[in-house]
């Protein structure tokens, strides 16, 4: 781990992250978003630069747009909060949907099984995992505990992810 203040030794190769909230009270200001900060704290802590922090309303085309603007500009990760639920404004994973070229079900499949150890509501997450050319996008609950929950269970795994999409395909 790197010290605090030094950047992480595989920030670099890892490339930069983003951070998107999903939220009309966030994007309105009447809320804090405390989920985003959660992820951010996260992503930091396990070696990624947090390059793009955003907040946009439960609008499916901002969502897209915010998503494939993130792409466009390098992201390499990009973690979004909120808009999983069965909420009518709940457009996350279809805005995600429109902009993926495929799906990595198996991520957020891992991701509701461990949350559902903590509650049963996690059984109604829609959360989406895809790849966007050399872009990971990962889905997450707005919850800021379930925030935390499930980049416990992805974040062992991205790295590879990563080196993947970046075509580092050989296996030591």
């Amino acid at each position: 781990m790197a010290e605090q203040g030094m950047p992480h030794p595989e920030a670099a190769r890892r490339g930069p992250a983003a951070v998107v909230t999903v939220s009309d009270s966030v994007a309105a200001g009447t809320r804090v978003d405390t989920g985003g900060d959660n992820a951010e704290r996260k992503l930091a802590h396990h070696g990624f630069h947090v390059a793009w922090r955003i907040t946009v309303p439960d609008e499916r085309d901002q969502i897209s747009a915010a998503l494939r603007q993130l792409c466009d500009e390098g992201a390499r990760l990009i973690i979004t909060t909120g808009g999983t639920g069965l909420g009518p404004r709940d457009v996350t994973p279809e805005a995600t949907r429109d902009v993926i070229d495929r799906e990595v079900p198996g991520m957020a499949e891992a991701m509701r099984a461990e949350s559902l150890r903590f509650t049963p509501f996690a059984m109604t997450s829609r959360q989406v995992v895809g790849v966007r050319g050399q872009t990971l996008i990962i889905n997450l609950p707005g919850s800021p505990r379930g925030v935390e929950q499930c980049l416990d269970v992805v974040l062992p795994v991205v790295p590879h992810v990563l080196d993947l999409l970046a075509g580092r395909t050989r296996h030591e």
